[in-house]
């Protein structure tokens, strides 16, 4: 098989995995009511777990670094990005909806580089840019009056994340990359434990217990599948695949959740994959000085 053709179905397989581990967080918090704050901190515990083999190769060792401050508030911006995306979830908002929304956060990232990292953004990713974020409001409907402030959580992890997402860009500038991901594995866990145990901190048991194991198990699939779609063929090709992760959670929501957007959402959906879809396009293209979009794979 063609590299780039395996590359590219890794990507598409991680972004079901990870649709399937959201329809798992969906269920766990909203259809059992186990605390999204409880819920973050598990799966992410479960997440390092799997991770140990990493962390005890590099040792703490090469946690070293010249800026602390700037890995903390990464970290805790990461943190907030997930407790806003769990607590959606246990808010009962659809995961295709939740994602849908989530991935306005590559237009955050543009939006901060121009003005925070003085990186230049043309016209083009600035039409992108406002198409998507029209789509977001079609999704988001503010204008209607059953609005709810819960619909915003998704956008505020988009927001959060996007923040993580500039400093981990500064970051790169002189950090290497095992000394980036040893900071978020090393603190991530203790962190999520901190907003866990103000919200009031659940252990699980039962179907919850159960359902956050297979989660994990899924979460770590989804992680293995995009080291093997990296493998496999270079970033640039396999991160447009990234974005078809949209469709994944659309399909899951509707076959194991037995939700499905209706049809006064598509013209958002679309408009929304369309300009992160041009973003991802134009940075591989190179046309604006390799603008990057890193986010969350949720």
């Amino acid at each position: 098989m063609n590299q780039n053709i395996k590359g590219a179905a890794f990507m598409v397989l991680a972004g079901v995995c990870f649709a399937l581990a959201n329809a798992v967080t969906w269920t766990v918090t909203y259809k059992l009511g186990f605390k999204a704050q409880s819920d973050a901190f598990w799966q992410y515990l479960i997440a390092t777990a799997f991770s140990a083999p990493f962390l005890w190769r590099n040792g703490i060792a090469a946690m070293r670094t010249r800026h602390p401050l700037l890995h903390g508030l990464r970290i805790l911006l990461s943190v907030l990005g997930v407790q806003a995306f769990t607590q959606a979830f246990a808010a009962g908002i659809a995961p295709w909806h939740v994602i849908a929304l989530v991935m306005t956060s590559p237009f955050f990232v543009m939006i901060g580089a121009a003005v925070l990292l003085g990186e230049r953004v043309g016209p083009n990713r600035w039409i992108a840019a406002i198409i998507g974020f029209a789509g977001a409001m079609i999704l988001l409907r503010p204008w209607e009056s059953g609005f709810s402030a819960t619909i915003l959580l998704p956008l505020a992890a988009a927001v959060a994340w996007g923040g993580a997402s500039l400093i981990t860009k500064r970051l790169t500038r002189d950090e290497n990359q095992t000394a980036i991901t040893m900071w978020l594995l090393v603190l991530l866990t203790p962190v999520n434990l901190l907003f866990s145990l103000q919200a009031g901190f659940e252990v699980p048991t039962g179907n919850v217990l159960w359902l956050l194991l297979a989660g994990g198990v899924v979460m770590y699939l989804a992680q293995h599948c995009l080291t093997l779609a990296y493998a496999a063929a270079d970033a640039a090709y396999v991160q447009p695949f990234d974005d078809l992760k949209l469709f994944s959670n659309i399909l899951v929501s509707w076959l194991v959740l037995s939700f499905a957007p209706d049809l006064t959402y598509w013209p958002g959906i679309l408009m929304v994959f369309a300009g992160s879809a041009y973003l991802l396009w134009s940075e591989r293209a190179g046309r604006t000085g390799g603008l990057s979009h890193a986010r969350p794979n949720a």
